[in-house]
């Protein structure tokens, strides 16, 4: 009987499974084999480079070489800047007031946007002549003085950052106020009790507290973080001369635009590698976590 039992689950995963195989497994497995190819997606020929297109983008391509630190710095920006801001703002919505709920839903709703409607507020917010911006900046006659800080080679980046920390800080801020939601109100009351002031009970109680929250949100922010696309393609293209590239813009523009297909999926392997890193651990901490 026990056995008839196990039977019946995996015939019931088997449809999940042919279709994870046919949709995930095999697409990967053939761009990992496309990898070692130099090919232009159309033609029927492929000449087998082995190693080379690694060695090309990993010690040749200097573009690869400034998509990948960008999004080092966006992680760092994100692990910094929109966590912090989404941990204060999860804790001043905490609080007791009228209003709280609404607040929540406003803050929370640019998340629900894709990444390039994003792209296109953002953009006009920017603009030189018909921007938010610009407009505020003629309130004081200085709009002269403003030009678009995505035309600028070293304030692009940063900009289109501004407005990715505007749609998705709202998703870890969410995160953070289930977990302040999990911390019993005793624990405050003791420490309160004992003379510790707010700094205290924040370093001691609230970030203990909340270890596992901070292990989802650095987590989901780093991957996110790595598979950073739409938002900079839709505001830059990766320009202004190529300083806004990430892995995977520099990845759709070498597959889809120059034909180079080897180097493209090579590029996608790399970002695989990069992400096992924090993936693995990452479940195998939530598993350890539910004692599964």
């Amino acid at each position: 009987m026990h056995s008839k039992k196990n039977l019946s689950g995996y015939i019931f995963i088997i449809p999940a499974a042919l279709i994870y195989f046919t949709v995930i497994v095999l697409p990967a497995v053939y761009s990992f084999y496309l990898s070692f190819f130099k090919w232009n997606g159309i033609g029927p020929n492929r000449k087998f480079v082995g190693l080379n297109n690694y060695y090309h983008i990993l010690f040749e391509d200097v573009i690869f070489e400034r998509a990948a630190l960008n999004n080092t710095i966006w992680i760092l920006l994100v692990l910094t800047i929109t966590v912090g801001f989404a941990l204060s703002m999860a804790l001043l919505l905490n609080r007791q007031f009228r209003g709280r709920t609404l607040f929540r839903g406003i803050l929370y709703f640019p998340y629900v946007l894709s990444g390039v409607m994003v792209a296109i507020i953002w953009t006009w917010v920017y603009h030189p002549q018909l921007g938010l911006i610009s407009g505020f900046l003629q309130l004081f006659n200085l709009q002269e003085y403003y030009s678009s800080p995505l035309a600028g080679v070293k304030t692009a980046f940063f900009a289109i950052y501004a407005a990715a920390l505007w749609q998705g800080f709202g998703a870890p801020m969410i995160l953070f106020l289930a977990g302040l939601k999990t911390i019993p109100v005793e624990l405050y009351e003791a420490a309160t009790i004992d003379g510790a002031n707010r700094s205290q009970t924040f370093i001691n109680i609230t970030i203990p507290m909340l270890r596992e929250t901070f292990v989802i949100v650095f987590a989901t922010q780093i991957i996110s973080a790595m598979k950073l696309y739409d938002i900079v393609y839709a505001m830059t293209e990766g320009g202004p001369a190529n300083r806004t590239h990430t892995m995977a813009t520099w990845m759709v523009r070498q597959t889809f635009i120059f034909a180079n297909v080897g180097k493209g999926t090579s590029i996608a392997v790399v970002m695989v590698l990069v992400l096992m890193v924090v993936i693995i651990p990452y479940v195998m901490f939530m598993a350890k976590d539910t004692g599964k």
